[in-house]
């Protein structure tokens, strides 16, 4: 696959879901510290994502940070929007702000 193609498959993926996280392993199996406390703060807020595994597809793996402009996984987008790695998505998180872009979407499920 050229790199368009990948960008194209990465452009798809977030297009069509209304959170990804691109991550190392899964959410039920998280293969970085990283990773796993973000999943752990979509899970706290009870919201439903989309996970790729990086580790599985080194196209994917490379082609994100390509997409994003961001060298660092994992990456979380909501409504296509990039949010960022972990720090971000914690201090997101910390001041309110990650609940309220998912509560304006209407992403949030109580």
């Amino acid at each position: 696959m050229n790199a368009q193609d990948v960008l194209s498959k990465i452009q798809n993926i977030v297009q069509k879901n209304p959170i990804v996280l691109f991550m190392k392993g899964t959410k039920d199996f998280p293969q970085c510290g990283f990773s796993a406390a973000v999943i752990n703060i979509l899970d706290e807020l009870n919201v439903d994502f989309v996970d790729i595994n990086v580790l599985e597809d080194e196209e994917i793996r490379q082609g994100i940070k390509k997409y994003s402009d961001w060298s660092t996984i994992p990456q979380l987008y909501i409504k296509e929007k990039f949010i960022g790695g972990c720090d971000i998505v914690k201090e997101l998180y910390f001041s309110k702000q990650l609940q309220e872009e998912l509560s304006r979407h209407n992403l949030i499920t109580n």
